[in-house]
């Protein structure tokens, strides 16, 4: 049976030894149990998520330095998920697979029960200071919030993902989203074609479909549609939207990871295609690139773009073609 450790805020557990669960480790850290990029991973716990590895060791234990506690130095589905398989193995363990669900739902927006979708989105809302029931506590330092918000959840997450239902409020609006986004795609308003050999799908969504709200890890996003419908209907690691006259290419959160169920193709910069597709708008609009290290790295185009998607894609195509690896996230 496994030793139940109790939760302790980030800065507070850096003259205690602790046990990290999907962050960066700090002083007092014995032991991490992260697929964060550049971290190494003990012997039997290469899998996808941080909770998965948690719930690993809790199959197979480490040898470690004794640990008082468990932390995380930011807050989100995968650490929760985590750091509540270390709080209270026995729960948590019957609860395992809509738990990793949980985890996968925030990291990767990807479900197999609906619960599991609704409880990423709970804790979506808990993160977002217009919508959460701790909002009066929540104060704008992440330390001090994120110790706020795993103390807030984690006592209610057993509950929680087995019936989301008392917390209607925070999940039926995006549920609703989803709902609609699953729905459009089955109606046939958006085709996805996938480009086997660049990991690329191509998603052409009805120009009368409106943006729709989704949240990746602790925020909201608009788009026409909620990103778990895209994530569920591809396992492509690249991602091009087309709605409208705009046009939106994500590099998914899993090529950010030490990803260990497949392996998609490493990132490219994203930069020198903002700045070549900006030169054929010929002024009609600005392209912009978030850097390789960003979690999901956007392309996007500012306004209405004068290019049509076959030019975009062309564009697309090649670069990530031809361009270098600019994002490793295994350790050297």
């Amino acid at each position: 049976m496994a030793t139940p450790r109790p939760f302790l805020g980030y800065e507070k557990s850096r003259n205690t030894p602790n046990i990290v669960v999907d962050g960066s480790p700090n002083e007092a850290t014995v032991l991490t149990l992260t697929h964060w990029p550049g971290q190494w991973q003990p012997e039997g716990t290469q899998v996808d998520t941080s909770a998965e590895m948690a719930f690993a060791y809790l199959d197979s234990p480490i040898d470690h330095q004794p640990a008082a506690v468990v932390t995380n130095n930011h807050f989100d589905q995968d650490g929760a998920a985590g750091l509540f398989a270390l709080v209270d193995p026995d729960g948590a363990l019957e609860q395992r697979d809509l738990l990793v669900d949980v985890a996968r739902a925030g990291d990767f927006s990807t479900y197999r029960c609906r619960n599991a979708a609704r409880t990423s989105m709970i804790l979506g809302a808990f993160a977002d200071p217009s919508r959460s029931p701790v909002a009066a506590d929540l104060n704008g330092n992440m330390e001090s919030d994120t110790a706020l918000l795993y103390e807030s959840v984690l006592p209610e997450l057993g509950a929680m993902v087995t019936d989301p239902a008392p917390y209607r409020d925070l999940w039926a609006a995006e549920d609703a989203a989803l709902s609609a986004s699953e729905e459009a795609m089955t109606e046939g308003r958006v085709q996805i074609t996938e480009q086997v050999d660049l990991d690329l799908a191509v998603v052409e969504v009805d120009n009368a479909e409106p943006d729709r709200m989704g949240h990746r890890f602790g925020h909201l996003q608009l788009g026409p549609l909620h990103p778990m419908a895209v994530h569920n209907s591809t396992d492509c690691s690249r991602i091009l939207l087309a709605h409208r006259r705009r046009f939106l290419y994500i590099d998914r959160y899993e090529t950010w990871i030490q990803l260990r169920s497949r392996t998609p193709p490493q990132r490219v910069d994203l930069g020198p295609l903002a700045e070549a597709l900006t030169r054929a708008e010929s002024g009609a609009t600005t392209w912009t690139a978030q850097p390789p290290s960003s979690l999901t790295p956007l392309l996007r185009s500012e306004r209405d773009s004068s290019l049509d998607l076959e030019v975009v894609l062309a564009a697309v195509g090649g670069h990530l073609r031809t361009a270098p690896t600019a994002w490793d996230p295994f350790p050297s």
